[in-house]
């Protein structure tokens, strides 16, 4: 195998079809790893070390993943070579790449980077790769002689990606002892190894602990090495500047100045060593709001679950903390006119204008069937005046739901509505208002469009709500450019998703922190709301210090979000030995 090229390749963007995608032969659990071959143009033929940025072709992903190399066959009287890629299924962008089928598509920009230095004539060679960092370090010792080195690989458990090894000496560790040495790559390769070996350089490609420890080792024994990095990046090209590598010569582009350094060069940062917790077996994630207790901190969002009967067919209920009703107003209403939704990248446009049967009608027709679902109720109240909110008020509080989220936030309705929410003297006053009428828990949803909404919020504290929940939709605009016109009737219209997350999560962040600083008895809980579509979205949000999470979007695109969102959390629970939501709530905001 000695197809890589003795110098560094400049990056051409292609795209490739896929020889063979499968699952690793050795990789432990089966499936963890993938092998790629894709049939690329010969001009863009690697030099040993280099990388490629890839993305499947019907990617959901935005950014392509860089993967580096791991051997590369050209094929005679032809225009095409095989480069083979070893994949770890780790995020959502890798999983693709290992979900394809012969015959897809990837794009890819590359070879990206520089290569490994090639070694001095005579120099005794010791090449380290651990886990799915073998790959490199393995395409860099099929360029070399057989024979004229020596190669440790170290595996969790089971051993990989050595078939085109021809060492002097082959050394494996696995931390189970399933192959060779019992350990870690210390148990084999040790800075007394190096001295004894008498090793004149070392090669080396793995995780940052195996990383941080070869760098250590061979400052101790006076060699040579160099290290294969990796890092987060978006272009590979050395534009985004996001792949920083910190060295003694200040900070330098992984994808660019790297992913090969000099070790002598590399400030690798220092870690916190990880809180170590025992995995529990029962977990409680019930949660408070006011009065209020959910079995969970899972709530359906407003408007995105209809009274929760309509998806009675496709899971339980029950399973669920709570629902929180399509948006109320004391009278019928029809809605807005035409377009009422548009998809858009990760996200989803709606112009609904709060259509729904009305107070009145919602206590008697659908109050009942969603009390036999099992959970909390929640009646999101509108209005288009302080009378009309008032006057539901009065309905739903002597009707049978547990808690009323005041809707001060709706983008979709010419009067009332997020009109409320923009200023604090406004909020107050509705606020002051219902909290006059209601005791039952109060929870006010706030808007994103507000000048200022820690102040808003606070001003809801003081005015006597229970809780608050945001945000509720963001403001956007979108043009049909067939009809050279807006989309919506009403021009603006509401903004979910995924798209909206980060967003979401500032804003509950300020909301908690401003909470943080009050005395302990005069703060409210914050319910999390924008783009949570996972488990580990929502904690997110709780870790943000949010009491519970609201989910809309996220239940269109998969009916069964919510569901797998509660076994998530508690599965995350017991792995990480959290018996209660208030072991992790907040724990981003400490400092």
């Amino acid at each position: 195998m000695k197809d890589f090229c003795s110098s560094e390749t400049p990056a051409v963007f292609q795209t490739a079809s896929v020889i063979e995608c499968v699952p690793t032969q050795g990789a432990v659990p089966h499936g963890s790893v993938y092998t790629l071959t894709l049939g690329v143009k010969n001009d863009a033929i690697p030099a040993a070390g280099q990388f490629f940025m890839l993305r499947a072709k019907k990617s959901q992903v935005l950014l392509a993943r860089p993967v580096s190399v791991y051997s590369v066959q050209i094929v005679p009287e032809s225009q095409e070579a095989k480069i083979v890629f070893l994949i770890l299924a780790k995020g959502k962008g890798t999983r693709e790449l290992c979900a394809l089928d012969d015959g897809d598509r990837v794009e890819l920009l590359g070879p990206c980077g520089n290569s490994f230095p090639r070694p001095d004539e005579g120099a005794n060679i010791c090449i380290a790769g651990g886990g799915v960092g073998i790959a490199p370090v393995a395409g860099f010792a099929s360029s070399l002689e057989d024979g004229s080195y020596d190669f440790y690989a170290s595996f969790k458990s089971g051993s990989y990606g050595l078939e085109n090894i021809r060492a002097k000496k082959l050394v494996l560790t696995t931390d189970d002892g399933s192959q060779g040495v019992h350990g870690m790559i210390s148990a084999a390769l040790t800075a007394d190894v190096l001295r004894v070996e008498k090793y004149s350089v070392v090669y080396a490609c793995g995780p940052e602990p195996m990383l941080r420890y070869i760098q250590g080792i061979c400052d101790k024994a006076k060699v040579q090495c160099y290290l294969s990095l990796e890092s987060k990046m978006a272009c590979g090209m050395g534009v985004c500047l996001g792949c920083a590598v910190q060295t003694v010569e200040g900070n330098k582009r992984c994808c660019k100045d790297g992913p090969v350094f000099a070790g002598q060069k590399i400030i690798f940062e220092e870690r916190e060593k990880p809180q170590k917790r025992v995995a529990v077996g029962v977990v409680d994630l019930s949660a408070s709001i006011g009065s209020l207790r959910l079995k969970n901190p899972v709530i359906a969002s407003s408007g995105t679950f209809g009274f929760g009967s309509e998806y009675e067919s496709v899971f339980d209920i029950s399973s669920l903390g709570g629902i929180s009703s399509k948006g109320l107003t004391i009278e019928p209403r029809q809605g807005n006119s035409g377009t009422r939704i548009w998809e858009t990248p990760s996200g989803l446009m709606n112009s609904i204008g709060l259509q729904n049967p009305g107070i009145p009608a919602f206590i008697q027709n659908e109050l009942p069937k969603m009390k036999a679902l099992g959970t909390a109720v929640i009646a999101n109240l509108s209005g288009s005046s302080e009378e009309s909110y008032m006057e539901g008020a009065r309905l739903l509080e002597k009707s049978g739901v547990d808690a009323i989220e005041l809707n001060i936030s709706c983008p979709n309705v010419s009067a009332g509505g997020a009109a409320f929410g923009m200023t604090c003297q406004s909020a107050e006053s509705i606020t002051k208002k219902i909290r006059s009428i209601v005791t039952k828990p109060l929870i006010v949803k706030l808007t994103p469009q507000a000048a200022d909404i820690v102040a808003v919020a606070l001003a809801c504290k003081e005015a006597g709500a229970d809780a608050l929940s945001l945000c509720n939709s963001f403001q956007g605009v979108a043009i049909d450019i067939e009809k050279g016109k807006p989309v919506f009737d009403k021009i603006k219209a509401g903004f979910g998703g995924p798209a909206v997350r980060p967003m979401a999560l500032r804003l509950v962040w300020e909301v908690v922190e401003a909470m943080n600083k009050l005395p302990e008895s005069q703060r409210i809980p914050v319910i999390g709301i924008g783009g949570i579509a996972t488990w580990s979205d929502a904690v997110e949000f709780i870790m943000a210090g949010a009491q519970a999470v609201q989910v809309g979007t996220a239940t269109f695109a998969n009916p069964l979000a919510m569901k797998e969102i509660v076994e998530g959390l508690e599965s995350f629970m017991r792995r990480k030995g959290y018996q209660k939501l208030d072991d992790f709530r907040g724990v981003a905001q400490i400092k």
